[in-house]
Order: structure tokens, then C-alpha cells, then sequence
């Protein structure tokens, strides 16, 4: 390979958006050096993502930017999180969810962080401004992965920079392709996109339209969803300045719709035939359930969009990308650092694949139930039949769409059951539901939440490596003993021992092993006669 010159980090990460910058962030976090690089700049892209869900909030937590992140909400934190459904924005409301995605501010017994309706881009900004000021990542933009080579100890990349059109040779001991639908990095392992292509056809529309929100009777929301037999759709409010989003769906095969055409169908949808709009960018997208057939080759691996796609309804996508980002990123940095085995990286698909396809499942029945589906003739009658029409349907949307609004079984529920460096107790796994997220320190789930009387999140109280929270009265000898086996083992361990007595009744144990993602390895009652072989287990060096 020719190079202008050499960069040797550990990881190159493949991809600015919030999968890479979320994976980049927890290397950082953890002094692992490592280059970031984004053919684009990342300014000005219409969002597609708009709802921050409190996993990715209480991450962002952890990083230390979950203020900056509500500091720079655009419609302010006390904008009410409803979902309308109307015909028109001019005309009878069906029905509304309040407190969508659970956005609402205030302590919740169940999370640490409250979710955040706020544009993709500026959640980039705030997670792209961490990064710059970590001291071992490169961030990069304006440059390209042009080919790979794997090698037994590393992978050589050759990079280009658009901006002077010269190459640069990289080496590292670990690639990640966090390059979205059209990855680069996935066609070159090999990997292929299963599943279905084409569920639908859609538009994302982003414009500007002076006093719309103040023109209908709906009150604020931060979505509406317009049933009518002319253009059903979803539209929005987006950002400062009057910025709204339009989203027509279920378009029909051929169908396109150009920044001229635009602006006369959000007024045909709407109602408002002289509303002022300007058109600031229009992006079709396909809704598509595909995966990836492999994860990873050798020493490259793929996170977010480059291994998962599915429909957008529920809010999943971009959260789940900062997911992978999070588990992959404290594995590699944990084998990088001499603690963690290559067990331990090979969980990374073994634990998110069945994530991805419980959460994609919910998605696509999500997509399965839209203003398409909805519609009924004659349900804009001014007669008394076309008002029991609209009840009905207003009663179908309260059951059909709390899928979709009201989910936390499916951000907090999910679980690492069938990992290798999870240690099961025996205990019965409870059956999935999108709605009820019952906390459940069973191994693999994530670690139930509580509010400490001194006003802190448990969260707040874990280690950056492992934790070990002790529930209740516990031998000196033995925490002193599981301390030396982890020393011994250059694991990170914190003792943690709260002395709240609801800690007892939410983790059913007197030890839990927490691992630095916030998930649950082990727990029991009594440390293990053989702690070494425990974490052993747990960090894949079994």
C-alpha cells in the first residue's frame, strides 16, 4: 500500500454517526487510542432519528453529557412529548398519547435519565463535542476507508483524505465498521443484508412554515399523525425557527416527491391551503427487516445501520446503534488492556443479534399499523356517523399504537440470556413484553435502578470496570478475598455496599456482579469458593 504517512491506533473506527461516536466515547473514556474518520461532515443532514430513549440518556449519563444533551433541546425540556392523531392538522382530533417515549422530566423510579425528543444532528453535536475533547481519539473528517488488510496480530487500512485527495496508511489492531446501510466495511467481510427489502416506500420532508404551529387546535405535540384518504402522514415540529418535519407514507411504487412538489401535499395534508412553506430538504428512504449474516470477521466488526435496518417506528434505530457502540467498545478496550479474552469479544454478536431481532420484530409490527392502515371512508364526514367513526378509530389507535409510545419493556427489558460470559442462576427468564418492564437482577439483564436517599443514582455509584454491590451484611474476608482475585486477575473491581435496604429486595442477592455496559454477569449469595474462575467467565478469559 502507497501512504502520504502511517497512524497507528488500536481501532479505527469506520463512521461519525452516533454508533461510532458512541463506540469512540467509551474507548476514550477508558484511554484506548483510537481514530474516528467521516467521509462527510455531519452538518446539515436531515434527521431521520429524533428520540433519545433513556438507555442511550442514561449512557450519555455515564458519560458525563446527559445536561449537555437536555441543555441543547430545542423545544425546551418541558415540551409536552403527546402524540396527536387528527385527519388534518385542520381538522378532528382521534385521539393523543401523552408523555410519549417517557420524555417527561423528573425522577423515575425505573431509569436514571428520562428519554429526550430531540433532532438526530444535534444529538451528533453534542456526542461529537465529547470526543473532541478525549485525548486519545482522532477525529477525522473528510476521509474514506479505501481497503483493508487482516493480518494475524492487526488489520492495515488504507485511508483517503478528500480534502488534499492523498492516502494514509493505518494500522491497528481492530476495525469497526459503523458506516450505516451501505457499509463498506460489511461488503468487504463478506456479509450480507437477510431479511425483507421494500416494506414500504417514504418520504422525510424538512421545512420551514412561519406560525403552523399556532395555526391548528391541537395544542403542542411532538408529532401528529394525519388520517385521511388524500396523503396520511406524519408531521412535527423539529427544531427552533419554525422547522417542522413531513413524513408521507406507504408511497406507492414510482412515486417521488421533489422540494417543488412538497410544500402542495403538506398543504393538502394539512388542511392549510395558504400556510407559507419552505422546503429545506427532502430524503426518500425504503422501510426494509434486514441483518446482517455475520457480525464480524477476525478482527473487524460492524455496529448499527451496517448490521441492522428496520422501520423507524418506535424510536429504535439510533439507540440501538449507540448500544452496540457501548458493548463492543468496553469489550475491545477490555482486551486491549489485558483483561478481557477473546471470549469476551465474541459475545459482542452472541448478545445482540437476539437483541436486534426482538427489537426489529416490534418495529415491523409497529410499521404494520400506520395512518395507511388507519384510514376508514368517511371518516371526515361533519355527520354523527363520521363522529362514531372517529371514536372508534380514535379507541383502535389507544390499543394499536401504545406498541409503539409506551415501550420501556423493550428499552430496559432486553437480556444477554444466551451469552458465554454471563452466569446463569438458575432462575426462570420471563417472557418478553413490549410494554411492562418489571427490573430483574437475574444474570443478563440489565441491573435494576434506584434512587439512593441521598438523592444519587445507584448508576452513578458503579465503577467504570466491574462492580460488585453488596445488598446487605457480607464477611470482610470475603469482599477483601474478591478483591485480590480481581487484582490478581487485572480485573477493575468497585465494592460497592450502599446500605439501602431496597437494594436487597431489587437484586434477590447478597452479591451481584455488575459489568461496565450496566448489565448483570452473576450473582449469589456467597462469593464463590474459586472467584478467579468467576472472573475468568465473566471477562471471557475462561
Amino acid at each position: 500500500m502507497k501512504e502520504q504517512h502511517k497512524a497507528q491506533p488500536q481501532v479505527l473506527i469506520v463512521g461519525a454517526g452516533p454508533a461510532g461516536l458512541a463506540l469512540a466515547i467509551e474507548l476514550g473514556h477508558r484511554g484506548i487510542p483510537c481514530m474516528l474518520i467521516e467521509r462527510n461532515d455531519r452538518v446539515g443532514y436531515a434527521p431521520r432519528a429524533k428520540t433519545t430513549n433513556v438507555r442511550t440518556r442514561e449512557h450519555m449519563r455515564r458519560w458525563g453529557i446527559a445536561e449537555t444533551l437536555r441543555a441543547a433541546s430545542p423545544l425546551g425540556l418541558d415540551y409536552p412529548s403527546n402524540i396527536v392523531f387528527c385527519t388534518r392538522l385542520s381538522g378532528p382530533r382521534l385521539t393523543s398519547i401523552e408523555n410519549a417515549m417517557y420524555c417527561a422530566p423528573g425522577k423515575n423510579p425505573l431509569y436514571s435519565e428520562h428519554a429526550q425528543w430531540i433532532p438526530q444532528y444535534s444529538v451528533e453535536e453534542v456526542m461529537r463535542a465529547h470526543v473532541q475533547v478525549l485525548p486519545s481519539v482522532d477525529l477525522r473528517f473528510n476521509c474514506e476507508l479505501e481497503l483493508f488488510e487482516q493480518g494475524v496480530s492487526g488489520v492495515v487500512a488504507l485511508v483517503k483524505d478528500l480534502a488534499t485527495d492523498s492516502s494514509f496508511e493505518v494500522s491497528c489492531q481492530y476495525l469497526v465498521g459503523a458506516d450505516g446501510a451501505r457499509s463498506t466495511v460489511r461488503a468487504a467481510i463478506g456479509a450480507r443484508m437477510v431479511g425483507t427489502y421494500g416494506l414500504s416506500r417514504n418520504y422525510n420532508v424538512v421545512f420551514r412554515a412561519p406560525g403552523l404551529d399556532k395555526a391548528h387546535r391541537h395544542g403542542p405535540a411532538i408529532m401528529y399523525w394525519q388520517i385521511n384518504g388524500e396523503v396520511p402522514s406524519l408531521i412535527g415540529p423539529m427544531d427552533r425557527g419554525d422547522k417542522w418535519f413531513f413524513m408521507p407514507t406507504q408511497l406507492s411504487e414510482g412515486q417521488k416527491l421533489t422540494a417543488e412538489e412538497a410544500p402542495a401535499l403538506i398543504r393538502k395534508a394539512t388542511g392549510f391551503a395558504d400556510q407559507e412553506i419552505e422546503v429545506l430538504s427532502t430524503d426518500e428512504w425504503v422501510a426494509s427487516r434486514l441483518i446482517a449474516d455475520k457480525y464480524s470477521d477476525r478482527r473487524v466488526f460492524l455496529i448499527g445501520d451496517a448490521c441492522h435496518l428496520h422501520p423507524p417506528f418506535g424510536g429504535y434505530g439510533m439507540n440501538m446503534g449507540v448500544a452496540d457502540g457501548v458493548d463492543l467498545g468496553w469489550k475491545i478496550a477490555a482486551a486491549l488492556q489485558g483483561w478481557g479474552g477473546q471470549a469476551l469479544i465474541d459475545s459482542y454478536e452472541r448478545e445482540r443479534r437476539p437483541v436486534h431481532d426482538f427489537v426489529m420484530d416490534e418495529a415491523v409490527a409497529n410499521h404494520a399499523v400506520l395512518g395507511n392502515q388507519l384510514w376508514q371512508e368517511g371518516l371526515e364526514d361533519s355527520t354523527e356517523a363520521g363522529e362514531q367513526m372517529r371514536r372508534a378509530v380514535g379507541a383502535r389507535i389507544g390499543v394499536a399504537k401504545m406498541r409503539e409510545f409506551n415501550t420501556l419493556g423493550v428499552v430496559l427489558g432486553y437480556r444477554y440470556d444466551d451469552s458465554p460470559v454471563i452466569v446463569p442462576d438458575g432462575t426462570e427468564a420471563p417472557a418478553n413484553d413490549f410494554l411492562n418492564y418489571v427490573p430483574s437482577a437475574r444474570p443478563g439483564a440489565l441491573a435494576p435502578h434506584a434512587w439512593l436517599h441521598d438523592g444519587s443514582s445507584l448508576y452513578d455509584h458503579f465503577g467504570q470496570g466491574f462492580t460488585l454491590l453488596v445488598t446487605c451484611d457480607a464477611e470482610h474476608a470475603a469482599l477483601q478475598r474478591a478483591q485480590d482475585e480481581a487484582e490478581a486477575a487485572q480485573v477493575p473491581l468497585k465494592v460497592l455496599q450502599p446500605n439501602e435496604r431496597v437494594l436487597k429486595q431489587l437484586y434477590g442477592a447478597r452479591y451481584t456482579l455488575i459489568r461496565p455496559d450496566q448489565h448483570v454477569a452473576w450473582r449469589a449469595d456467597e462469593w464463590p469458593a474459586s472467584g478467579e474462575t468467576l472472573l475468568k467467565q465473566v471477562t471471557g478469559q475462561g
